[in-house]
């Protein structure tokens, strides 16, 4: 059995080298013209990114004061701290938001290869996997809105409409900068009014009701990886762990988890209603995303726990349930909901997987999400019997909109073949 070298761990700059791989990789790739190596190289240096963050994070596991001390050496000071430092919260979201970004450019077909731009994913996986490791509120800020910018630019270069997305994503920047603006100089008698600036960034950026409505024109008009990858990584949820629970009183934290509940359940009624595939699974995962944002908002052991089950269980579940359904689309074209497709002997593998991954999305039993689930049902009712309830019927529509929808697209008519 081979064992790892905590020293040799520690003395190499594994959280420098996730953040710099995307970003040289993005630059080398613009050297490059045929699709198939632009794809081959992407995927290099986005295993560099993905070996990295698992490095950073087992010296983080190993010795965590050493990991920051390394971490302090190697960045660059900013006000008193550093840039880039892991803790506790963000050692297992850097592997796993790299682990997405990986699985996403690796499952692209040579179909979408024309659509997906591998250059412009990884400037977004480097950007995030910055914002994940950043200490410094304002280096936060800043990644964050930066990070939308490639979507736009995805959007407009498609000749794709822009204006919803927009608008949303401006507000989200203009909201996100005034609320840390008060924050840092408006000393404590602003402490309130920014809290309420920040939560309203963090709601928009999430898609909570009634400003959802970005995030169903992304589907509709984006790459479905390119959605994907701005729906996955939870980027709402990690703004509102750093900038507004510090900060937040408990008035704010309880608007923001009734939102978001009323949010998780809207979303899972429009998911069951919906008539193509796309729209299904952004309604299906606001839903999910929308749970863990929620239990942050609870404020409460039980449910904060739950929550952060929820946030590795349904970012990986979604993540392959996205990719499934993102192959089955590849091969059919334009999935719509409203006719049964029956594909299930021509792709029985791609069936279980829509099964199973769509299954973890929703907390069924045997999946780490069930845990995460279950926290939060306790940690909701403990706040509110009426939240838990909300809770626990989100999950339900959840689970029938996608056995619904498994049933439409692998069952009900079968395809004879002359050969």
């Amino acid at each position: 059995m081979i064992e790892l070298n905590p020293l040799l761990l520690r003395n190499v700059p594994w959280l420098e080298l996730a953040v710099l791989a995307p970003l040289v990789g993005a630059l080398w790739l613009r050297r490059l013209r045929d699709p198939d190596t632009i794809r081959r190289h992407s995927l290099v240096f986005a295993g560099i990114a993905l070996g990295a963050s698992v490095g950073a994070a087992l010296v983080q596991g190993i010795s965590p004061a050493a990991a920051a001390g390394r971490s302090a050496e190697l960045a660059t000071p900013l006000a008193g701290g550093q840039w880039l430092a892991l803790d506790d919260l963000s050692a297992p979201l850097l592997p796993l938001a790299a682990l997405i970004f990986f699985l996403t450019q690796l499952a692209t077909l040579r179909t979408k290869m024309q659509r997906f731009s591998f250059a412009a994913t990884l400037v977004r996986e480097a950007l995030l996997l910055a914002a994940l490791a950043c200490q410094q509120p304002w280096g936060i800020v800043t990644l964050l809105a930066a990070g939308t910018v490639p979507v736009w630019l995805e959007l407009r270069s498609r000749g794709r409409p822009t204006r919803v997305f927009l608008l949303h994503m401006a507000l989200f920047v203009a909201l996100l900068v005034a609320g840390q603006a008060l924050a840092s100089w408006g000393g404590p008698a602003w402490r309130t009014p920014a809290a309420a600036l920040l939560t309203g960034a963090v709601l928009v950026r999430s898609g909570v009701f009634p400003l959802h409505l970005w995030i169903a024109d992304l589907f509709e008009h984006a790459s479905f990886g390119t959605a994907l990858l701005t729906v996955t990584p939870m980027v709402g949820a990690y703004a509102a762990v750093r900038l507004v629970l510090p900060l937040a009183p408990e008035g704010v934290l309880r608007v923001a988890c009734g939102l978001s509940v009323a949010t998780a359940l809207y979303a899972a009624g429009m998911a069951l209603v919906q008539q193509e595939a796309r729209r299904f699974f952004g309604y299906l995962a606001l839903s999910c995303t929308s749970l863990v944002l929620a239990g942050l908002g609870l404020a409460d052991p039980v449910g904060v726990t739950g929550a952060l089950c929820l946030w590795v269980s349904v970012g990986l579940s979604l993540t392959g349930f996205g990719l499934t359904l993102r192959s089955v689309e590849s091969r059919t074209g334009k999935l719509l909901l409203s006719q049964f497709h029956g594909l299930y002997e021509h792709a029985p593998m791609l069936a279980i997987l829509f099964l199973l991954t769509g299954l973890g999305s929703i907390g069924f039993p045997g999946t780490l999400g069930f845990v995460g689930t279950e926290l939060l049902v306790e940690g909701a009712v403990r706040a509110s019997p009426a939240r838990g309830v909300a809770v626990v019927l989100a999950a339900a529509l959840g689970s029938l909109a996608l056995l619904s929808v498994y049933f439409r697209v692998f069952t009900g008519t079968r395809h004879p073949s002359s050969i």
